[in-house]
């Protein structure tokens, strides 16, 4: 399947978020947006209209890392919008009634699962959403180191579903990058890897060549 890199604008400026944007996307695929609330991991972050400020022609990939994604968030950031919107097995209290409610926006829909949790979680749902998203850290807090014990899940993913985008969020970058995509991963996320560099498209294109 093709590769997707997906910067995550966690690690961008702040303050220049729309510039940050402008600077890596014309070799990028999307852009990766980490949502927090606080509780369901510590940190918080974007708020919607931080989100809809940001302009850009590459899809906006919003992972909800937060609890019950149904009752307000999914509504706030299809507006905000979101092309994809990405909830959480372990946030949510009816994973079904979350993924009708973004399906219901005309948006994609995609399903996350922490790396202590089993695939056999969201097998259920697998042919309702249009991508799985792999945590290869505890989710939080950028700068993790990556956790290869995700690696089986991924690979048993694939075989389930040849055809589904898999994507994988934490701690890649050029020496890991390598070993999801050989486990079937095909959408990356990558954060300070690519903003914590002086030269942006210079990582993304390392990154993208070493997935190969």
């Amino acid at each position: 399947m093709r590769i997707k890199i997906a910067p995550s604008i966690l690690s961008a400026e702040p303050a220049r978020l729309n510039e940050e944007v402008k600077e890596i996307e014309p070799y990028s695929d999307l852009i990766h947006v980490d949502i927090m609330d606080g509780k369901f991991v510590p940190p918080v972050s974007f708020a919607p209209s931080e989100i809809k400020a940001v302009k850009t022609k590459l899809p906006k990939d919003v992972h909800l890392m937060v609890q019950n994604p149904e009752i307000k968030f999914i509504d706030d950031f299809a507006d905000a919008g979101a092309n994809i919107i990405t909830i959480h097995a372990e946030g949510c209290k009816d994973i079904n009634k979350a993924i009708e409610k973004i399906r219901k926006k005309g948006i994609k829909v995609g399903i996350s699962i922490n790396p202590p949790t089993s695939l056999g979680v969201i097998k259920p749902y697998l042919n309702k959403v249009d991508m799985v998203l792999i945590m290869s850290v505890n989710p939080g807090y950028p700068g993790q180191k990556f956790i290869p014990d995700v690696l089986p899940k991924i690979k048993e993913l694939r075989k389930l579903k040849p055809n589904l985008d898999i994507e994988i969020d934490g701690g890649i970058n050029k020496e890991t990058v390598k070993q999801a995509v050989d486990a079937g991963a095909n959408v990356i996320v990558a954060g300070s890897s690519i903003f914590g560099q002086k030269d942006r498209k210079k990582a993304v294109e390392e990154l993208r060549a070493a997935a190969k």
